[in-house]
């Protein structure tokens, strides 16, 4: 097996056959980073039922994230932060988070599967594809793993910020999420490039 280099690493590069996918969880919501996975599946252990994790309930995710992290080759969680977000914009924070999670894998794939429009800048070849998280294994393994990492974080700041409920609605523009931002205003992890966040800020400055 032959090495590549990546940054100060030296990690070992799978044959031609070899893939990961990737895909991003958290470009909706108005607070909280943008995380991305990265997953390498091994096909000598397949994980039943994996699928886009928006289709799946949270026990059924959380199920199939361990079943991931215990049988795949490799796999990677990365994320951008809401400063980030607010710097270069979501889409760009979101290619960001991919592009961690790719380089932070401990093996080299031969080419990176991207779910959507659009990829990363990677040393790798990659394609995307449109609802790739439905219809490549690995892609779908990629978003549960993203999703149930950003939904874990998001619980974690409810502590810290529980007039906001992200218990409820991880940080995506609900009603009571809104009413919330109207009563309390922004927080230090929200969004202050999205529209309902900059309309809170001005609300309080008046």
């Amino acid at each position: 097996m032959t090495t590549h280099r990546v940054g100060t690493k030296t990690v070992p590069t799978l044959p031609d056959w070899f893939i990961c996918g990737v895909d991003e969880a958290g470009r909706g919501p108005l607070a909280g980073a943008v995380f991305a996975a990265a997953v390498i599946l091994d096909g000598k252990r397949p994980i039943e039922g994996l699928a886009d994790s928006k289709k799946l309930s949270v026990k059924k995710r959380e199920f199939l994230a361990e079943q991931i992290r215990e049988h795949a080759l490799a796999w990677a969680v990365a994320k951008a932060e809401v400063e980030e977000i607010d710097s270069i914009n979501i889409l760009q924070a979101s290619l960001l988070a991919m592009r961690r999670a790719v380089e932070n894998l401990s093996l080299v794939p031969s080419e990176a599967l991207i779910d959507g429009l659009y990829c990363p800048k990677l040393a790798i070849p990659c394609r995307a594809i449109v609802r790739g998280d439905s219809s490549v294994a690995e892609i779908s393994a990629a978003s549960i793993l993203a999703k149930t990492a950003r939904d874990a974080e998001m619980l974690n700041l409810h502590l810290e910020y529980p007039q906001y409920g992200f218990d409820r609605h991880k940080g995506y523009p609900t009603a009571l999420h809104l009413e919330a931002l109207r009563r309390h205003g922004a927080s230090e992890i929200h969004r202050r490039s999205f529209a309902p966040v900059k309309l809170a800020i001005v609300r309080k400055l008046k």
